[in-house]
């Protein structure tokens, strides 16, 4: 945990497991789009919300969710295929 001694505020910070379960959560789902709230009650274990909060910004700037106003979506691609054509830069 830090603590941030300006605002004397206390930042949740998350540990590794809790980063990879909310992953793993998030890869795994069988919808495309999950909320917030949903997310949570799906979590095996309770966790804090500004701690998710931080997650959920970590995979966004991973580019592995996109976080919109419907809810959450796994974007992440590990299709080696899709990798290469991307790389190739080819047009349809």
């Amino acid at each position: 945990m830090y603590v941030n001694v300006t605002n004397t505020k206390v930042i949740h910070s998350p540990t590794l497991n809790t980063v990879i379960m909310v992953e793993d959560l998030l890869s795994s789902m069988d919808e495309s789009v999950i909320t917030i709230a949903e997310l949570k009650k799906r979590l095996p274990k309770q966790i804090n919300h500004n701690t998710l909060k931080v997650i959920l910004e970590y995979l966004e700037r991973s580019n592995k969710i996109a976080v919109t106003l419907k809810g959450i979506t796994w974007v992440h691609n590990t299709n080696q295929n899709l990798k290469n054509a991307i790389a190739k830069g080819l047009e349809i």
